[in-house]
Order: structure tokens, then C-alpha cells, then sequence
């Protein structure tokens, strides 16, 4: 059974399940049907070093650059609406592909033309990101961002991170808010 976390809380991948080597992370939401808008969520992942930066722009994983040049991590696709149950978009994490000189893969979202539509996440009901074992498909662990809080001022956050720690991979749930979206995550982490 997968564990559930809260905000701040942690795992250790490796010790949970000592097969996983090929995770998939899922992004899930809904909107309030008082909105009758469409939110489109993108999910992405950043591969930084121990420093918090990324090497380059290829080490940003997301719906216009849907794989790592070292080919750890791949984005399936873009959802535009979220509709439907279960995941609306993922991505796949080949933690054996990883480069030694990566520290964390952060799990970030953000709101495609959030501004312009004056959308946040104080409208988006039932956001999750959850790791599930792809080999034997086995939900790992999972974090509800309804436990974090202020999520109405931001258009973006960081879900979560996947990270190194002596010589395990952990997985830490964040819900932290990021104002700019996705440039200011980018610019944050070392990219222009």
C-alpha cells in the first residue's frame, strides 16, 4: 500500500522498494465546476546538481522538450483539460540513467497562461503527484497538495523532489508556491 505524505514529509524510495529503478510520476487535478473553465496544468521535472542548478536547458523536461539528453527522464504528453480519473499527465523517471552529478529531479507545475486567465491553484481541486513502481505498477507513495497551504496566490509550485541521500534515492513532498511560473522556476535553478 502506498504511503501517503503531507507536506515536508519524506520517503526512502530505495529502502521501500528495493526493485525500483523505473518510476512514473503521475500529476492529477480537478477544477471547481463554479470555474467552468479549462486548467491546463503542466507538469515538469528539473534535473539540478548538488549546487540547486541545472547543467542546461536539456536538463528541463517538460511538453516542449519531452526528454533529458541523457534520457533518464521523458514527459508522455501534454493534457490540456483534466479531465477524466487517475493521472492526467507523466512522466517517466529512469533513476539507473540518472548522471552521477544529479542531485534532485524537481517535480514542478505550473498554469498554462495563468495571468492571462486569471487562473491559480486556489481553484484547482484534488492535485496530486504520486511515484508508481512502472515495473510492477504499484503506487509507491503519493502527496495531495490540498495539505499545502496558500495555494491561491500562485500559478506555479513544486510539487515534489526526487532526490539523492546517501546513496538512496528519497522523494520529498514541497508544495511551495513559485510566482513567475516556469521562466522564474527556470531562472531560479540557473537557466535564462
Amino acid at each position: 500500500m502506498a504511503l501517503s505524505l503531507v507536506k515536508g514529509g519524506n520517503i526512502n524510495l530505495s529502502k521501500t522498494d528495493a526493485s525500483l529503478k523505473n518510476i512514473v510520476v503521475g500529476l492529477g487535478w480537478d477544477v471547481r465546476k463554479s470555474d467552468q473553465e479549462i486548467f491546463d496544468l503542466d507538469a515538469s521535472i528539473l534535473m539540478v546538481a548538488v549546487d540547486e542548478k541545472a547543467r542546461n536547458e536539456k536538463d528541463l523536461v517538460f511538453y516542449n522538450n519531452k526528454k533529458s539528453t541523457c534520457g533518464a527522464v521523458n514527459h508522455t504528453g501534454d493534457n490540456r483539460t483534466g479531465d477524466g480519473d487517475g493521472d492526467d499527465e507523466t512522466i517517466h523517471v529512469f533513476l539507473d540513467k540518472v548522471p552521477a552529478e544529479i542531485e534532485k529531479l524537481i517535480i514542478f507545475v505550473s498554469i498554462h497562461d495563468a495571468e492571462k486567465l486569471k487562473q491559480n491553484f486556489g481553484q484547482v481541486l484534488n492535485a496530486f503527484v504520486r511515484l508508481i513502481n512502472k515495473d510492477s505498477q504499484e503506487e509507491v507513495t503519493r502527496y495531495d497538495l490540498s495539505e499545502a497551504e496558500d495555494t491561491a496566490i500562485y500559478t506555479s509550485m513544486i510539487f515534489g523532489e526526487i532526490y539523492r541521500y546517501q546513496g538512496d534515492w528519497k522523494f520529498k513532498a514541497v508544495g511551495r508556491g513559485v510566482k513567475g511560473g516556469l521562466a522564474e522556476f527556470a531562472r531560479m535553478h540557473g537557466l535564462a
